[in-house]
């Protein structure tokens, strides 16, 4: 049986040798036959036991990490090899067609294992970014920059194999294209640059509030890469910025009021300034019903008539004393009542102020800082303090400044009218 199966090979070999062409397609069909079958053994047994091995360990059950097909791709590489090495056994192939076969095989391989590198960069920045504390220093930009440097290494392998020729040979001739490189490359090498600085200095993290008006960003920046960062606005748009420009336009980065756990308010309310006058007896004995104000009238009057003693015959003239006021009073009710109030932070600055007199009135403003950072609190927060204060004025005799609205004029030429229509009767 061995004997007559030798038979066949031998006749079938001194046929194919007789008939060139159908030599060469025959050894070209096993060849490729050959290819064929070591990519099924390698990616249906090999990998498929590689991965279910994979499965009992944490890395093989990271669904994501798997989902990058690494593995695979560097199994693309075996058949790769099988057609590189075999093709030189093709007989009667043409020697040029041999040589482009074996560099596009190899040309391949070079891009399949930079592929294959890139996502297991892929990959560590994901890993990476799981970390509680990645945000604070995203390595995001030092990937691709990685990824940049692995694919322009692999471009220029690849050259080198296509044409036949050293890597060193294209690298020498690149020095007389660097300008041209430095201008192609130029956002990305302002970019790197960039991307160091922010990461160095910690200028800005993903998470971070930032606002820069002139670019129309206002919101939280939810991506930093190399090239931009990605900023989703308070009306859920995204602006793209690049990222040098956080070096060298200026922006504003809320961080340090999240972290200090209390955000300012710095408001104020106009006042009428032909409402300000001095307290009553009458208007004095009916504020003392506040509690907040009873420790400050009693210690102010104490003050004041000390101060007025001193003055002796002088003192009898009102003009020359000091009096109590309704302005200066109600800013020592509203300090109070910012002190005793449960969502002010008490550890931080806390004041009321007079601002210079303006054309709108006179500025009261409030300065403090809420317990709470969390926007739609503080809001609440400064609305019910502002409600409660615009809603006391008129029992300390103030009044709002307000500029006349149609029914103020109306008003007042109604009451012009009827005035008129009494002087003529």
């Amino acid at each position: 049986m061995q004997q007559e199966l030798k038979d066949k090979l031998e006749t079938a070999e001194k046929w194919l040798i007789e008939h060139p062409d159908m030599d060469t397609l025959t050894k070209l069909g096993l060849l490729l036959a050959g290819a064929w079958v070591a990519n099924f053994v390698v990616k249906k047994i090999l990998l498929r036991g590689l991965l279910n091995f994979l499965t009992y360990t944490p890395a093989g059950k990271d669904r994501q990490a798997i989902e990058r097909n690494i593995v695979a791709r560097l199994a693309n590489v075996v058949p790769a090899l099988v057609i590189a090495f075999g093709i030189s056994s093709v007989p009667n192939l043409v020697e040029e067609i041999s040589i482009v076969v074996t560099n596009v095989c190899y040309a391949f391989i070079v891009i399949t294992i930079a592929r294959a590198i890139s996502g297991t960069l892929t990959i560590v920045n994901m890993l990476y970014e799981r970390q509680p504390d990645a945000h604070e220093r995203p390595i995001k930009g030092y990937i691709q920059v990685a990824k940049i440097v692995i694919y322009a290494v692999a471009s220029i392998l690849m050259i080198a194999v296509l044409i036949d020729k050293s890597p060193v040979i294209l690298l020498s001739g690149l020095g007389a294209m660097a300008a041209v490189l430095m201008l192609v490359f130029q956002d990305t090498l302002l970019s790197l640059v960039a991307s160091v600085q922010i990461t160095s200095n910690d200028i800005i993290r993903v998470g971070d509030w930032v606002e820069m008006p002139n670019l129309n960003a206002d919101g939280d920046v939810i991506d930093i890469a190399l090239h931009q960062v990605k900023v989703q606005n308070w009306d859920k748009t995204i602006t793209f910025i690049p990222t040098r420009r956080f070096i060298s336009d200026p922006f504003k980065n809320w961080r340090g009021m999240q972290e200090s756990g209390g955000r300012r308010i710095k408001r104020s309310i106009l006042l009428d300034q032909q409402s300000l006058h001095f307290l009553t007896e009458d208007e004095l004995s009916s504020l003392k019903r506040f509690r907040l104000l009873r420790d400050y009238l009693k210690t102010k009057q104490q003050e004041i008539d000390d101060w007025n003693q001193q003055l002796k015959d002088e003192g009898k003239e009102p003009v020359n004393t000091r009096r109590i006021t309704n302005i200066g009073t109600f800013r020592a009710y509203v300090l109070q009542y910012l002190k005793n109030h449960p969502n002010v932070h008490q550890e931080m600055t806390l004041m009321v102020r007079q601002l210079n007199p303006t054309a709108d009135g006179l500025p009261l403003e409030v300065y403090c800082f809420t317990n709470t950072t969390a926007w739609t609190e503080y809001e609440g927060i400064q609305s019910d303090i502002f409600d409660h204060l615009l809603s006391i004025l008129p029992e300390f005799g103030l009044r709002v400044f307000q500029h006349p609205s149609g029914i103020d004029m109306r008003e007042m030429t109604r009451n012009f009218n009827e005035s008129n229509k009494k002087s003529s009767s």
